[in-house]
């Protein structure tokens, strides 16, 4: 019987029959987690933290995207503003 590393709820799976990579769900808290490895089994839960900061560093290098022209080069403050009135 495994354990979930957040809940440590009862996780109704045979250790035997589970492989590395495998991902498996919590009944009671729903957590995703992965068998890191089988011999004993471990579980990890898979964070969805890691998906809310690869969609803030997209937004961020979206936002870095408007402080150049269309050649790639910086703009500074004046510039910015004349391209956003162009718009």
């Amino acid at each position: 019987m495994l354990r979930c590393p957040e809940c440590s709820a009862e996780i109704d799976v045979d250790e035997d029959e589970v492989e590395e990579g495998e991902i498996l769900s919590c009944p009671e808290c729903e957590t995703e987690l992965e068998v890191s490895q089988t011999h004993p089994v471990a579980l990890n839960p898979i964070s969805d933290e890691l998906e809310d900061e690869d969609e803030e560093d997209l937004e961020v290098e979206e936002e870095d995207e408007e402080d150049f022209d269309e050649d790639g080069d910086l703009l500074d403050e004046d510039e910015e503003e004349d391209e956003e009135e162009d718009e």
